[in-house]
C-alpha cells in the first residue's frame, strides 16, 4: 500500500487500466515469444479475446467501455451522429456522454483518478483529481487539468496523438519513427504519475497502436515489406507494459484492454455511392458534400461506420418513409445489405443489425435503424462527395473488427470466457470494491 494511500485512509483495492486502442488479442497470443509480458501477464492473470460493440469504432466503443453501457445510452452512436429532428451532424465530444463514467463512479465514492489520454473526454472534467484529454482534443494546453498536469507534460512533449497522415506516404520509416516518439512520450507521463502513487484509478490509454494498425496491418498479416517494423513496434509497447507491470504497487491491480479488434484492408466501401446507385438515396443537385443535401425522394442514408437510416416522416425533416413501411422498407434494405458482394466476390457485411438488437435506453432517438458489421477486409465509408465507385483503396491497409478486441487482467480469479467490452466497467468496479446496481449496467463483472 503506498504511503498516499495510508495518508488518505482508504483501504480499497485500487486499478490501473491501460487501453491498447484496436489491439486483437490474437496478435499477442501468437508472439508469445516476441511479446515476453503480455505472455507472462496472460499465465499469472486471465486474457482472452473480447467481443466490441456495435458499432466497432473508437468514438463509441470508449464512451462504452468507461461506462459499461450501450450507446443507446452514452448518446455516442460513432465519430459523426445526427441532430435529433434535423439533417445536421456533429463530432460527438466528452459532453455528449450521457452515462456515468467509471472515474465519475470513483471520485462519487470518495477516491481518487488520473485519467490520460482516453478518447472521446474533451474538454476535461474538474471533478476527477488529474485528466488530459485523448483523441480529438486540440491541444495539451486546452487538454489538461489541473495547472500543474498540463505545465508537467509540455515540459516532457507530450503529444494528444502522433501524425497520422505520415502513414499516406509510400515509405514509413517516418511514420513509425513517429509513433515510436508518441508512445514513448506516453509511457514518460504514465510513469510519472503511477508513480506518485496518490490516485485510487489510474486510467490511460495508449492509441498509437491503433494508428500503427491502420497503416501497416496488412504488412504484418501478409508478410508486407514492413512487418518486422510492425513487430518492433510491438515489442516496445509489449515492454511498456512489463514496466508499468512492476512499478505498480501490491495493492493495484492491473487491466489491459482494447476498444476493438483489428483485420486487413483490402476495400473501402462507398455506402452512400452505393445507395445512390441502387436507388435508395438522390440528391437535390450535383453540387452536395452533406447530410441536408439529400433530396426529398431519398429513402435511406448512411453515416460511418456502416449506420444506416431510413428517412423516415415524423423523424426526419423531410422523410419520405411513412411510419407504416417502415418494416417493410429496412427488411428490405437490410436483405441487400447482407447480399452485397465485394469485387473479390466476398460479402461485405458479416451481419447486419437491427437497432432494437443493439441499442437501448434513454438517447435511442438518433440511433440507426440498421448497422453493418463489416466482414474482415472491409472498410464501411458513407461520405456525400467525391466517389463515382462504389468500392476502393485508400492509404490505409488495416480496420477494425467486432470481434478480438483484448482483455487482460492480472488476477487469476477472473473469468473472461464470453466477454464483451461492456464488462470492462463493472469489473473495474468490482476490483474496486465500489458498488453499483447491477441493473445500471449492460455488461457483468468478471471477477
Amino acid at each position: 500500500m503506498g504511503l498516499f494511500d495510508r495518508l488518505r485512509g482508504n483501504d480499497n483495492p485500487r486499478v490501473a487500466f491501460i487501453g491498447i486502442d484496436g489491439v486483437p488479442f490474437s496478435l499477442l497470443d501468437d508472439h508469445r515469444d516476441e511479446f515476453p509480458n503480455f505472455a507472462r501477464l496472460a499465465d499469472e492473470g486471465t486474457a482472452g479475446a473480447i467481443d466490441s460493440i456495435v458499432p466497432p469504432e473508437s468514438s463509441a466503443c470508449w464512451p462504452a467501455l468507461t461506462t459499461g453501457v450501450n450507446p443507446g445510452e452514452t448518446g455516442v452512436y460513432g465519430f459523426q451522429d445526427r441532430e435529433i429532428g434535423s439533417y445536421d451532424t456533429y463530432v460527438p465530444m466528452g459532453r455528449d456522454v450521457q452515462a456515468t463514467r467509471l472515474w465519475d463512479r470513483v471520485s462519487e465514492a470518495g477516491m481518487d483518478a488520473t485519467v490520460m489520454n482516453v478518447p472521446v473526454t474533451f474538454p476535461p472534467q474538474r471533478n476527477v483529481q488529474r485528466m488530459v484529454s485523448g483523441f480529438l482534443s486540440p491541444s495539451v494546453d486546452k487538454a489538461a487539468q489541473p495547472d500543474e498536469l498540463r505545465d508537467t507534460l509540455n515540459s516532457m512533449g507530450y503529444r494528444i496523438d502522433m501524425n497520422a497522415k505520415l502513414g499516406h506516404e509510400e515509405d514509413k520509416t517516418e511514420f513509425v519513427e513517429d509513433a515510436h516518439d508518441t508512445i514513448e512520450k506516453r509511457f514518460n507521463a504514465f510513469e510519472h504519475y503511477i508513480e506518485q502513487d496518490d490516485w485510487d484509478l489510474f486510467f490511460g490509454v495508449f492509441m498509437t497502436t491503433d494508428r500503427v494498425n491502420h497503416f501497416l496491418f496488412k504488412d504484418y498479416e501478409r508478410d508486407g515489406p514492413n512487418k518486422q517494423a510492425f513487430i518492433d513496434f510491438y515489442k516496445q509497447v509489449d515492454d511498456y507494459i512489463g514496466q508499468i507491470r512492476e512499478m505498480l504497487p501490491d495493492d493495484v491491480t492491473l487491466v489491459v484492454a482494447s476498444d476493438h479488434g483489428f483485420t486487413s484492408l483490402d476495400y473501402e466501401v462507398h455506402f452512400n455511392t452505393w445507395l445512390e446507385q441502387s436507388g435508395w438515396l438522390s440528391y437535390e443537385s450535383d453540387d452536395h458534400s452533406e447530410l441536408g443535401d439529400i433530396a426529398d425522394d431519398t429513402k435511406a442514408y448512411s453515416l460511418i461506420p456502416g449506420r444506416f437510416y431510413i428517412n423516415l416522416e415524423g423523424r426526419e425533416p423531410r422523410g419520405s418513409v411513412p411510419d407504416s413501411e417502415y418494416e417493410q422498407v429496412r427488411a428490405e434494405l437490410k436483405a441487400e445489405l447482407e447480399a452485397l458482394e465485394g469485387p473479390d466476390g466476398k460479402k461485405v457485411c458479416e451481419r447486419v443489425v437491427e437497432r432494437e438488437e443493439a441499442f437501448r435506453g434513454d438517447h435511442e432517438d438518433i440511433a440507426p435503424d440498421l448497422v453493418a458489421i463489416p466482414a474482415h477486409g472491409f472498410d464501411l465509408k458513407a461520405g456525400f462527395k467525391g466517389h463515382d465507385d462504389v468500392f476502393g483503396t485508400g492509404p490505409r491497409n488495416g480496420m477494425h473488427s467486432f470481434d478480438n478486441a483484448t482483455l487482460f487482467v492480472d488476477d487469476t480469479e477472473a473469468n473472461i470466457g464470453e466477454a464483451d467490452l461492456f464488462d470492462i466497467a463493472p469489473t473495474i468496479l468490482d476490483l474496486m470494491e465500489i458498488e453499483y446496481e447491477r441493473a445500471e449496467l449492460d455488461g457483468a463483472s468478471l471477477v
